[in-house]
């Protein structure tokens, strides 16, 4: 087994939209630190964020020993990201040492650098052990998926197009919100918390199921909602209604503990602060057994437009 992220499934085949997920990141290498991706139709004119993170978190671990996972990684998005084009993604082996890898990736467009990570990888270890305790939230199962949810508020976006890609850029993912997400209650500022439930819309069985591609897909859906609070705050719809726009700046994750992303995780999201046209979020992922397994925090552009 390698640290490539992906790998051909065995037994019952998982839907195909979790398998074109998979497929989306397993990248070409074109040389030895050197590797290109591809991307997939987006909802908006540009890749989808956790999308670059995903593979640029695959590219690092390609060249990383087999007995180390990530343990953290420190991003920022530099420029748009173009659907149509590939994505080149160079490795710069920072550092190997005894118990900690350290790598650098940049992904570059046309020319011109999109995106940057640094990430960091550790061999297993014991040591000293707390945590925050899981908040309470009512049980997955009991919670409309996308396919009921995004119906029921399509009249609220500005194109009526959008449920439909929303809901087919979703589909490789079981997504699940505890109380309505922003789009449904514009207009009514709320406190800037929310939580959701996730998990792939199918099991990672056979050669799929390895920790590093549990972990790049985390990566990979942790970018879908964690600025929604700060949208929350203001009684903004967000993108889908068009009274704001944005985009993420930076990203980080911390690693802490073992997960499945094929089970249930909660991902608890607060905002701390807005100002100056960018909007903070911080996130905390728990496995439904109440261990905290990532804290997740983004800044990003967070504008009203201009009339």
């Amino acid at each position: 087994m390698t640290n490539d992220g992906t790998g051909a499934g065995a037994g019952q085949a998982p839907p195909s939209a979790l398998l074109d997920l998979v497929g989306l990141l397993d990248l070409e290498r074109i040389d030895r630190d050197i590797f290109r991706g591809q991307s997939r139709p987006a909802v908006v004119p540009r890749v989808f964020g956790g999308q670059v993170a995903a593979q640029a978190l695959v590219a690092a671990f390609r060249t990383v020993p087999d007995d180390r996972l990530a343990h953290s990684l420190h991003a920022y998005f530099l420029r748009p990201g173009d659907p149509a084009a590939p994505i080149v993604y160079t490795v710069d082996r920072i550092r190997d040492g005894r118990s900690f890898t350290t790598r650098r990736v940049v992904a570059v467009q046309h020319g011109q650098p999109i995106f940057h990570l640094s990430a960091s990888f550790q061999t297993g270890e014991d040591g000293l052990e707390h945590q925050e305790p899981m908040p309470a939230a009512p049980a997955p199962e009991t919670l409309p998926d996308s396919t009921e949810l995004l119906p029921r508020h399509a009249h609220l976006f500005s194109d009526p197009g959008v449920a439909g890609r929303l809901a087919e850029a979703r589909a490789a993912v079981d997504l699940r919100y505890v109380t309505e997400p922003p789009y449904a209650t514009a207009g009514q500022p709320r406190e800037p918390r929310s939580q959701v439930w996730f998990r792939t819309a199918g099991k990672l069985d056979g050669d799929l199921d390895r920790p590093v591609l549990h972990l790049c897909l985390a990566a990979y859906i942790s970018d879908m909602s964690l600025l929604e609070p700060v949208l929350l705050a203001h009684g903004r719809g967000g993108w889908t209604v068009g009274d704001v726009v944005g985009a993420s700046l930076d990203h980080a994750m911390w690693f802490h503990r073992p997960f499945r992303v094929d089970e249930w995780l909660l991902y608890d999201q607060s905002s701390p602060t807005s100002q100056a046209g960018r909007g903070l979020g911080h996130g905390r992922i728990f496995t439904a057994d109440g261990r905290l397994a990532i804290t997740v925090m983004q800044e990003g552009v967070v504008r009203v437009p201009r009339g």
